[in-house]
This record gives structure tokens, sequence and C-alpha cells, in this order.
């Protein structure tokens, strides 16, 4: 197990290690320079010299890579050219809306994905079924910005129920959150369905049934637990997925999180920003998925066994 752990903790070493130079590299073969992107395009050359020295941007390109891995590596990601402000504080003053509405969007999908697979296994090919099918394909197709310009229209702009922008109140976070759940309730739902109708006619089930257990018993004890394993791991590696998903969310709905603040540091080319943000989102992607790994391991002792 130990052995296990330390070969997935190198290669998640290595895949952050590739983030972070795809995310250098990209960023500088975008076109416009950031220190025109802040003076503006009549600002006087000698000024614009100035800060591109300021920033190092005058350096070569292997030498900005060299320097930047070594400021990375002690989470020193430089300052905004935009906000005149660390990187790194910024990403973390935004953090914790992003993580409020990944969080809030988790547990809708699972309680629903949950709640609905479980009504349309126990019914199989019935109306519910059918119903929950439909939704769940709708769900998993619908673009992501769609659903939430078609939120602010209805509840906003029509019914007047919720915000549509910002995060003044927690009804703020009502329809940003939903949008983002949806994808992942679509994920939940098929594979609690799928998982039940695979274990629902297992002799232990019927087993169970026959010593005149309710229903309820039988479904949320014995078949539910021998079915968890596919959905604990599938679910904890979408939850990474919610922070990208993330990013599209909070631009449509003007959530204060670390996805607005990165597309706005990208428009403006602050190289800091947009580096500390890919970096912050990959880290906790390759521990959720690491953290998933190590529990899948811990869950399935066929799994086990041949680590």
């Amino acid at each position: 197990m130990l052995r296990y752990a330390l070969r997935r903790l190198a290669i998640s070493v290595l895949v952050l290690f590739g983030a972070a130079t795809v995310v250098f590299f990209a960023m500088r073969a975008v076109s416009g320079d950031p220190a025109t992107a802040v003076l503006g395009p009549d600002a006087d050359p000698s000024a614009v010299e100035a800060l591109r020295r300021e920033y190092g941007l005058d350096a070569s390109l292997p030498i900005q890579y060299v320097q930047f891995l070594r400021r990375a590596v002690a989470l020193d990601f430089g300052e905004s050219f935009r906000l005149h402000d660390a990187a790194t504080n910024l990403v973390v003053t935004h953090l914790s809306a992003t993580a409020a509405l990944a969080l809030t969007a988790f547990a809708i999908a699972l309680v629903l994905g949950f709640a609905l697979g479980t009504l349309a296994a126990t019914r199989p090919n019935g109306v519910v079924d059918r119903v929950v099918s439909v939704l769940s394909m709708l769900t998993q197709s619908l673009p992501t910005f769609w659903v939430g310009i078609m939120l602010i229209l209805v509840f906003s702009r029509f019914l007047h129920l919720l915000p549509s922008s910002g995060a003044a109140s927690p009804a703020a976070m009502v329809m940003p959150a939903v949008t983002l759940a949806l994808p992942l309730l679509s994920v939940v739902l098929r594979l609690v369905r799928s998982g039940l109708l695979d274990v629902l006619h297992e002799d232990y089930v019927v087993t169970a049934r026959a010593k005149g257990l309710s229903e309820t018993r039988v479904v949320g004890w014995h078949a539910m637990r021998n079915m968890l394993i596919p959905v604990v791991t599938v679910a904890g590696l979408e939850f990474g997925s919610l922070l990208g998903g993330a990013v599209i969310v909070e631009t449509v709905f003007a959530w204060p999180g670390v996805g607005r603040l990165m597309t706005d540091a990208i428009a403006a080319r602050d190289y800091s920003v947009v580096q500390a943000c890919v970096i912050t989102v990959a880290v906790i992607f390759i521990v959720i998925n690491l953290l998933v790994d190590l529990l899948y391991v811990r869950l399935d002792p066929r799994v086990r066994e041949s680590v």
C-alpha cells in the first residue's frame, strides 16, 4: 500500500510539473504584450519597457521559465500587473467562493443523484424510470453556459425570484450551484441506477428479502453498500471536474471565484494570476485524484491485493 501511494505521488508531481509548463508557455504563445495591455496601446515605449523590466519580461524565455519554476516551488507566482497584489493572495482570496460553490454543487448532485437513481432502479422500465432517464440525458448534453443563461432568464428576469449575479446573499448561490451540479447529477444518477439494477437480483439481496426485511433496508443497506465503489470513485474524480466547470459558471453568474479571476486575468494577459490559478486548480485536482485512488484501493479488496 505504501509503495503504491508513493508511486501515485510521484506521478502526481510529474503531472503538476506538466501543468505548470503548459500554462507558462501557453500564456506566452498568446498574442499581446502584458505591459501594453496594462498601460494601453498609446503608452510611451519607454514606460512599456520599464514595466517589462520590472516584471522580468525583458529576459529570454528560458530564463523566465527557470525563474518561474524556482518561484513556483516557493508558492510565489509574482505580482498581478492589473491588481497590484501578489497572485497567491488573490487566488487564496477567491478560492473560498469557488470551494463553496463546488461543494454545494457536489452535495446537490449526490443527494439528487442517489435519490433519483434509486427511485428509477426500484421501478425499472416504469414511467419514473423513463422520465429520469430522459432528464439524465438532457442534463448531460445541454451546454453549461446555456443552462445558466436560461436559469437567469426564467428565475431572475421573468419571475424575479433569484439574483442573477454576485454573491451578496445565499440565494445568489442557488442558480450557479444547480448549473454546475447538473452534469455530475447525470453521471451519479446513471451509476446508481445501473449499479442497483446489477445487485438487486443477487443472492444476498434475495436472502435479505426472504428474511422479511423491509424494502427500504434491503435497498438502502444491503444493495446500496455493495454498489458504492464505482459511484464513490467516479464522484470523487468528477468533483475535480467541477473546478473546471466553475470557470464557465462563474463567468455567467459573475461569481467572485477563481474561475472568474482567471478569465479576467487571461483577457488582461496577467501571467502571474493565470499561472497561480491554473496551478492551484491542478493541485486540487491532483490531490482529489490521489485520495480517490487510495480510497478505491481501500474499498476494493481485489485491488488491494494486487498493489
